[in-house]
């Protein structure tokens, strides 16, 4: 099974959602489902993005509030993202102070596109690793340099949480 869709089936599974209710909901027949699960077929683009609006972490469940208010008033600089999507879901005053960027224009937006080589190279990791199946909660990963965004050379801690919509979040803390 591809990596792809061993998240997709535990998306789809996490949420309750049987194949053929996600099929129907894309416009595609329950085998469809069943071979991008399998990973038997890929997806096109504009399917990959629409199983991810569908099936990615909502920023506003009742019982994420506290977690939510918990990052927005920490000190440390500390930002939680969709662990799937990397859409930025709240960030801490310490952290966007950094950034130089309003959180507003930030929160929603997919925060990969500012991963520095090194963040990449330990994102590239993850599946190897069994991120995905929860045999790995935390990993410390080095940062890098960037400028657009920017990144201080340092530590991170990425911890995966679950959320209450079902999907996974992940914190993202630095250290040094």
């Amino acid at each position: 099974m591809a990596p792809f869709g061993r998240a997709l089936r535990r998306l789809r599974q996490l949420r309750g959602m049987k194949q053929s209710h996600l099929a129907d909901l894309l416009g595609v027949t329950q085998s469809t489902v069943s071979r991008w699960e399998r990973g038997d077929l890929e997806l096109s683009a504009a399917q990959r993005l629409a199983v991810q609006r569908l099936l990615e972490a909502r920023p506003d469940p009742a019982q994420d509030a506290a977690l939510k208010r918990l990052v927005e008033t920490s000190t440390q600089k500390v930002h939680l993202v969709c662990d799937r999507t990397h859409r930025l879901l709240a960030v801490s005053p310490a952290r966007f102070a950094d950034w130089r960027r309003p959180a507003a224009e930030l929160i929603g937006t997919c925060m990969l596109v500012y991963a520095t080589p090194e963040i990449l190279a330990a994102e590239a990791t993850l599946d190897a690793r069994g991120w995905y199946e929860d045999r790995q909660g935390s990993l410390r990963i080095a940062t890098g340099t960037n400028a657009e965004l920017p990144i201080r050379p340092g530590t991170a801690l990425w911890e995966r949480i679950a959320l209450a919509d079902g999907s996974m979040g992940r914190l993202v803390t630095t250290l040094a």
